[in-house]
Parts: structure tokens; sequence; C-alpha cells
């Protein structure tokens, strides 16, 4: 299988990058892509979301299940506690795709996402461990409502938090066409929606064209202080 893939972090407007990025492949011949987004207010951000794509990335054996990935998410979260001091209670949320080309396992936690297109169509996203996708789901607020949504910084599962972690994960087989996956960290959502995912997921030439595209929106829409944004793509065609 070809992998075509792209990823960037950017500082935004903050003192601090607390978000990281990995992507790795196995000698199995599968893809693994990793978002961190280290929770703001509680130290340590940095260090948190790093160790979780380091240890994600070493650990990940190569298999597109969901063991495959919440194992090594879980160790990653014990270290992250056995990191944490009176000062520095690190924490991050997590996403991370694994692929071969003909499965693909994907876990999360917290609100960094992962979207998956297929023939240029949006056919599957995360949701969000947050305050705001309760209330989707309680049908107080619309999910375009999420974006700016007064419970947005309220994040319900995260690595480093006090008690044992659970993440999210689910897996299934890959139809026939064109798949495009993107994870991000809620620094980029918030500023481009999914419709305009899909539009510029048809105009651009590559993964990196994709991500540039979308950034363009989101550098046209944020404010000058703004949190830090992470991105990773990848493509790829199943005949």
């Amino acid at each position: 299988m070809q992998w075509n893939t792209a990823s960037y972090t950017h500082i935004g407007g903050r003192a601090c990058n607390e978000d990281s990025v990995g992507v790795e492949t196995h000698a199995r011949g599968s893809l693994c892509l990793v978002v961190a987004d280290g929770l703001g207010g509680h130290g340590g951000g940095d260090i948190a979301s790093r160790t979780a794509v380091e240890v994600i990335c070493r650990e990940w054996d190569g298999g597109t299940t969901p063991p495959s990935l919440i194992a090594p998410i879980q160790l990653a979260h014990r270290q992250i506690r056995a990191m944490q001091t009176g000062q520095f209670s690190m924490r991050t949320t997590v996403a991370v795709l694994a692929t071969d080309g003909k499965f693909a396992a994907l876990a999360h936690a917290g609100d960094s996402r992962i979207y998956h297109f297929h023939n240029g169509k949006l056919a599957f996203q995360t949701l969000d461990h947050s305050a705001s996708q309760i209330a989707v789901l309680m049908e107080e607020i619309t999910p375009d409502q999420i974006r700016f949504h007064e419970d947005r910084n309220r994040v319900l599962r995260c690595l480093g938090q006090d008690d044992s972690l659970n993440p999210t994960a689910r897996d299934y087989p890959l139809e026939p066409g064109n798949h495009a996956f993107l994870l991000c960290s809620d620094g980029f959502w918030e500023y481009v929606l999914e419709p305009e995912m899909e539009e510029d997921l048809r105009d651009a030439a590559s993964p990196a064209d994709w991500l540039q595209r979308m950034r363009a929106r989101h550098d046209a829409r944020v404010p000058a202080v703004h949190d830090n944004h992470t991105a990773a793509a990848v493509w790829f065609a199943i005949t």
C-alpha cells in the first residue's frame, strides 16, 4: 500500500505549543497516525501530549484492531500519571488511526477528532468526550453549536485523568474507492466546518495541499490569541 501523508503542528497565538503529532509505519505494512492536545490549565500539557505520541508510536504493534490501539493508549495514560507532580497534573487528549489498507482502527479520548472521507464524502467522525457533546446528545444544542459553546473546554475523558482510562475504539473494513482520513485537535476543527473539509478535499492535489487549503480557512478566522492547532492526513485508494 502506498501511503500519502501530511501533518503539521503550530503554536497558534499561545506561548507554548501543547499539541503533538506522530506518523508511524510498521514492518507489517500498516500505518499509524496520532494527534494529541495537552490540556491547558493543568501544567505540562506539552510533555503529556509528546509522551502520548511517543509511547503510542513506539508500542503500537502494527495491528488494525481496537486492542492494538487501546493497549498503547492505556500505557501512555499510566506513564503520564506517573510523571505528574503537585505542580504539573499534566493531561492530554489523543486521537489514533491505524490502517493496513483493508481495515481501519480508530481510538480517541477527549475532543481531538478523527474524520473519514470515502470517495470525497464524509463517512464517519468521532464524537467528542466533552460536556458540549453531551449537550448535543441531549438535543440541547445542534452539532454545529459545539464550536464555541460555553462548555467547550470541559473535556470528560483524557490521558492523565485521575482514574483508569477507557478510550472509545472501533474498527471496520474499508470498501473499494478513495479514502482520506483527517486527525486534528480542537484548535483546528473549531474553525473549519465539515462541508469545507469535503470541498477542500475535492480540490486538493495531495494531503499536504488539503491541509494547506484548510489552514487558509482556519488562519483567516482565528482571533489574535488562539489555540495551538494540529492535523494529520492520509490518502490511499483501494481497488
